[in-house]
């Protein structure tokens, strides 16, 4: 397949296709009951991660040819392109090197003539001495005092990434320090964030790369003047209260930070795959360095197994392939995902956006409209919360959503027997999910014939079970490097960019425009559409402001 052919031309999409229609009146319990291996044979288990594809709908022919159409598009001379540094972020015309952030020290990565594993080992290095000098007390506020509250700034992947992770990593972390996010533009987010806490106590870590992200910088305005009121004004404070993940020093240094209190990264980093660098020094100050270390060797470690384990036991690739196949075979527009854990309750916000800020495109690699339909809807919920909420539609309602459970065999700190009561939930989900509950059975067990229209679950509702021992630093980072790669795969498949979000910025564009418009107190002439113009006049009329 050359970079011009399209997946949606090839022999193996056609089989695909030809499979789909196959499997279109088979149901789980006749594709159980014919093959009484699938279970095992659909199952597989590499680097501590518990693969369960057997509720899927699809039999080894399927898998198969997914595997072929993987090859076909060339998916395995992609990932090694994406390993080695090539420019594969081509609007941007940038390498992808995200999986450099975990590799170890001795590990080679050449770009433009430097080893970006050395310099990425000399920032994690100078978060550790910092990460090291909060915790430990040695690095005070203005006034001598310790800290004992760290609010992280940011906005996208500088938001979502970290704080993800900390509530994540919670029971890991130092439980006398108070870590908090700010990212909405809204100012209830920073009054929040800040409620209950003593300024001279308080760092703030500010996370821009360019240091122009107007959010960002809007909430780090409020936070310093937060800051300054406190003490009365000083603006020497700022130095010991703030620190900056950037690349722009003097923007940095006119904010009044200490450019030696300026962590950096790359532009060969993107927002949504960064937190494991210089956007994680909230994390690494929360859970200390042996455990951050500890999150990216799981990283790696899936790193080094979708680099080099087959299509056929790779597991991020099959989880991909199996997303593509209900994307584009079967027509599904969304897929759940529910972590039965109560501190991943932020990991489908998260997934969001690696998902769909990665693969939400409407052109392919060269520009041209794509023939397919790209990235699913990622949404869910944690554990048996979501049971009481939108379950129902998934056994009951007219949809096909593919859901995929996420779950862990031990509890961080077991309490009673509660671990095997979610556990027990989870696993009789995907079972009730997959095998319904017909009209025979229910009259057997006594139901009255006027409920049983109403209490048929059909079934056939595809699942994947995703487990790992334990929730622990190394396994969340085993359990992100898996779906960035799924998404990766995705991607390739689709032929699409992966690594740009240009999408994001058009919104952008027009609040710059339209925030003068609502403070401006002369008249304004406003060239919107119609709706837009009455909103921005209602919006002034209510504060009092002309209008047009």
């Amino acid at each position: 397949m050359n970079d011009s052919q399209r997946a949606d031309d090839t022999a193996q999409w056609a089989a695909l296709e030809a499979d789909a229609e196959r499997l279109r009146s088979t149901s789980l319990r006749e594709l159980f009951a014919a093959d009484p291996d699938r279970a095992k044979s659909l199952t597989l288990e590499a680097e501590g991660v518990y693969l369960d594809l057997s509720k899927n709908l699809l039999d080894s022919d399927v898998l198969r040819h997914l595997c072929d159409l993987a090859r076909t598009c060339r998916l395995e001379e992609k990932i090694e392109a994406m390993f080695r540094g090539d420019r594969i972020n081509v609007s941007e015309d940038r390498a992808v090197l995200h999986v450099a952030l975990r590799a170890p020290q001795d590990q080679v990565i050449m770009l433009d003539g430097i080893n970006v594993v050395t310099e990425v080992h000399e920032v994690l290095r100078a978060m550790e001495r910092f990460a090291t000098s909060v915790r430990d007390g040695s690095w005070v506020g203005y006034n001598g005092h310790r800290i004992r509250n760290v609010i992280n700034i940011g906005i996208g992947g500088s938001d979502l990434g970290p704080a993800m992770a900390y509530e994540a990593l919670r029971a890991y972390s130092d439980r006398s320090l108070t870590v908090r996010f700010i990212s909405n533009v809204d100012g209830a987010d920073l009054l929040e964030a800040t409620n209950g806490l003593d300024p001279a106590e308080t760092l703030f870590i500010v996370c821009s790369k360019s240091w122009n992200t107007q959010e960002t910088l809007t909430n780090a305005d409020a936070a310093r003047s937060w800051i300054l009121k406190h003490f009365e004004g000083d603006t020497a404070a700022v130095e010991r209260h703030f620190v900056a993940v950037s690349t722009n020093a003097q923007g940095v240094a006119d904010f009044g930070i200490n450019t030696d209190n300026m962590f950096g990264f790359w532009d060969w980093v993107g927002g949504r795959y960064s937190f494991e660098s210089a956007v994680g020094l909230s994390l690494m100050i929360a859970i200390g360095p042996e455990n951050f270390s500890a999150l990216l060797r799981g990283l790696h470690r899936i790193d080094e197994h979708f680099r080099s384990a087959p299509i056929e036991k790779n597991l991020p690739v099959l989880l991909g392939l199996v997303s593509v196949w209900y994307n584009n075979f079967h027509g599904a527009q969304s897929v759940a995902v529910l972590p039965y854990s109560r501190y991943l309750w932020d990991l489908p916000a998260y997934l969001q956006q690696l998902e769909m800020e990665s693969n939400g495109k409407h052109v392919d690699l060269h520009g041209e409209t794509v023939s397919l339909q790209t990235a699913p809807v990622i949404w869910g919920a944690a554990g048996t919360n979501g049971q009481h909420a939108f379950y129902q539609l998934l056994h009951q309602g007219t949809k096909l959503i593919p859901v995929e459970f996420i779950g862990f065999f031990r509890a961080i700190e077991p309490l009673g027997e509660q671990h095997e009561l979610l556990m027990a939930n989870m696993f009789a989900q995907a079972e009730a999910l997959a095998f319904g509950r017909g009209a025979e059975e229910l009259r057997l067990s006594g139901s009255p014939e006027s409920q049983i229209p109403h209490r048929v679950c059909l079934g056939n509702h595809p699942t994947t079970s995703i487990l790992f021992d334990q929730l622990t630093p190394e396994t969340l980072g085993e359990l992100i490097a898996l779906y960035e790669h799924r998404v990766f795969t995705e991607g390739v498949i689709w032929g699409i960019d992966s690594f740009d979000q240009w999408g994001v910025e058009l919104g952008k564009v027009l609040a710059k425009k339209i925030e003068p418009e609502l403070t401006d107190t002369g008249e304004v002439d406003l060239q919107h559409d119609s709706s837009t113009n009455a909103l921005i006049e209602r919006y002034r009329s209510i504060h009092g402001r002309p209008h047009h």
